[in-house]
């Protein structure tokens, strides 16, 4: 897993960058678990100051890798040993500055980690999309509670319900991104802004983030809710008509349900 998921140390500042660029940076169940390994680790590692998550290539993440999700997702076991919840887990509670440099499309998950992170940069021409719905599925990563408290209730049910692609000028307007970078200079700028927080007290940091995600009982129930649901709706006759038609490029038909 370690060419899948890449890091380096930039003094303070691990980078973690998502390496499938072939596969537009699709998320498999190891390549959550790595995630989580890797959080965890950074978490109690005095020496890492600041998180910066990228992606390879042109795309931030796909999302999850379909064909993976199908048989290792949210299949077996007890769910908060599930990779993808542990990884969920994980970003929802990590107790230092996370930074996303979005370098290109961010699709389902690619989205909603982002309400995780204390910092968002995109480049320009980053699509961000949320196409839950479009699949018979929900959403996940506590998005349910997060996106309407930041969007207000009727722009989340657009994003969620319809589930167009929306641009980075978008994400800034809702709050969902902070600031367009140039392609070249994003993860120049990104490094460098998480290099200015890896300067700062890190005890007054940490205590500022913990202040201002208090309620983390309500996102951490909301992640156990939405699993639960999406676990059903995965196994659901439409789901498996929305996948299949996604993995074969054709239109789903849904008149029979």
């Amino acid at each position: 897993m370690e060419n899948l998921i890449e890091t380096e140390h930039k003094e303070r500042v691990l980078l973690i960058r998502l390496n499938r660029p072939e596969k537009r940076n699709a998320i498999t169940a190891a390549m959550y678990q790595t995630l989580a390994d890797i959080l965890e680790e950074a978490a109690g590692n005095s020496k890492i100051r600041a998180v910066v998550l990228t992606g390879a290539g042109d795309c931030f993440t796909s999302g999850n890798d379909l064909h993976d999700f199908l048989n290792h997702g949210l299949t077996g076991g007890n769910m908060q040993d599930r990779p993808v919840i542990r990884f969920l887990r994980r970003i929802a509670t990590f107790p230092k500055p996370l930074i996303a440099a979005v370098n290109g499309a961010a699709v389902g998950i690619g989205v909603t980690m982002l309400l995780h992170c204390d910092l968002v940069y995109a480049v320009a021409d980053a699509a961000l999309q949320l196409p839950f719905v479009d699949l018979a599925l929900v959403p996940e990563a506590a998005s349910s509670l997060l996106l309407p408290k930041l969007a207000g209730h009727h722009k989340a049910a657009e994003l969620f319900m319809l589930g167009a692609a929306f641009s980075a000028r978008d994400a800034v307007a809702l709050g969902l991104v902070n600031d367009i970078c140039p392609d070249a200079a994003l993860i120049a700028q990104v490094l460098q802004t998480a290099q200015n927080l890896a300067g700062k007290p890190p005890e007054a940091l940490m205590r500022t983030k913990a202040l201002m995600k208090a309620d983390q009982t309500a996102v951490l129930k909301a992640i156990e809710t939405e699993s639960r649901v999406f676990a059903e709706q995965l196994q659901s006759p439409e789901a498996r008509e929305a996948i299949q038609a996604f993995l074969e490029k054709r239109a789903p038909d849904f008149s029979r349900f």
